[in-house]
């Protein structure tokens, strides 16, 4: 995962000499490349295994560049811009002034990468700003949009496709969809088409009353997390495997395998090993005011980041928790911005 530095000191910075740091989330290891296009107007928007989706901002032309790039080795493939949309958006974007429509369809973007038969790479996107997907190659000179619309709920990439949670109005449920890559139509001269997403599970309301935490790949297995508050305020957590969820299974797990969860706009499983105030097995998240700790075994609450590290007497480093959550955060994490709860309670400090 692409390490915040803090300071506004963004990924790719002249500062930086053109680089960026990356986290492994299993060892802790911290490794150091030379991004020189992340210095060049373009901004991470997401990471799908071990890639970076950049989008140039901003763009003079408001084409909105897209690229996909590996860090380490400098490959990129280039994509088509993102402004190859906004004439099939409708109104849905005309809220926005011409400059900012870019950002903001950008804003939550996730991405899956998928490869044919033959090796060719599609690129997927969900873009829950405006409800809709599309989908490119980068032979394509143009994004294709999904015939359908639906809600998107925390998007999650996983083994290239798409998952997200929605909740059918004035029903009792939630469910988990699959977004699968393009499919050839029939007929002669048919393209390719983004099919409707695949119902993969329903969970009554009652075993997750609030799925207010969303979806998160861990050990190689989709968790689905939800709580019994409307806020996060002493709320119990729930976490099931999609798995279980998709054979009707309705059986919380308690035991993380000694990783802990950052839960925000984007939800990462990252090894205790590496954060050494964690006993593993914990839910991190914001309530709001405070970043707290849920632990499964026990169903406790804490803070995870107590004050004295926050605002002790003399200025050093920010603890690792804090670092890891704001990659969760994704214009911060692309920004060189390290957030902190305010000690009274104000929404973030940017560091």
């Amino acid at each position: 995962m692409m390490f915040p530095e803090g300071h506004r000191i963004y990924p790719g910075h002249p500062d930086l000499g053109g680089c960026a740091r990356f986290l492994h989330l299993d060892t802790g290891a911290l490794v150091r490349a030379h991004v020189p296009l992340l210095g060049d107007s373009y901004w991470a928007v997401d990471s799908i295994d071990g890639l970076l989706l950049l989008v140039r901002d901003p763009d003079p032309d408001y084409g909105g560049a897209v690229r996909l790039l590996h860090p380490f080795t400098g490959d990129f493939a280039e994509l088509p811009p993102l402004g190859t949309l906004l004439p099939h958006l409708g109104p849905q974007l005309h809220g926005c002034p011409p400059e900012y429509r870019i950002r903001k369809l950008a804003r939550i973007v996730s991405a899956s990468v998928s490869f044919d038969a033959a090796g060719a790479m599609t690129v997927t996107l969900a873009l829950p700003e405006v409800g809709r997907a599309a989908f490119a190659t980068p032979l394509d000179q143009q994004w294709t949009l999904s015939s359908w619309e639906h809600e998107m709920g925390f998007p999650l990439s996983f083994q290239g496709k798409l998952y997200v949670l929605h909740t059918p109005f004035g029903e009792d449920v939630h469910q988990v969809l699959q977004i699968n890559p393009p499919v050839q139509q029939d007929g002669v001269g048919g393209g390719r088409v983004l099919p409707p997403p695949e119902l993969i599970a329903t969970v009554p309301e009652d075993k997750i009353p609030y799925p207010n935490l969303g979806l998160v790949e861990c050990g190689s297995e989709i968790l689905v997390l939800g709580n019994d508050y409307s806020d996060l305020y002493g709320t119990q957590i729930f976490v099931y495997k999609l798995a279980d969820l998709a054979l009707q299974r309705f059986v919380p797990i308690k035991s993380l395998g000694g990783n802990t969860l950052f839960m925000e706009q984007r939800n990462i499983s990252v090894s205790s090993k590496i954060l050494h105030t964690f006993k593993g097995d914990n839910v991190v998240y914001f309530t709001g005011s405070r970043i707290v700790q849920y632990h499964l075994g026990s169903d406790s609450l804490s803070t995870a980041v107590d004050n004295c590290s926050l605002f002790g007497r003399a200025p050093g480093p920010s603890p690792l928790v804090l670092y890891v959550f704001s990659c969760c955060i994704r214009n911060p994490w692309s920004r060189g911005i390290v957030f902190r709860p305010d000690i009274e309670g104000c929404p973030w400090i940017k560091t």
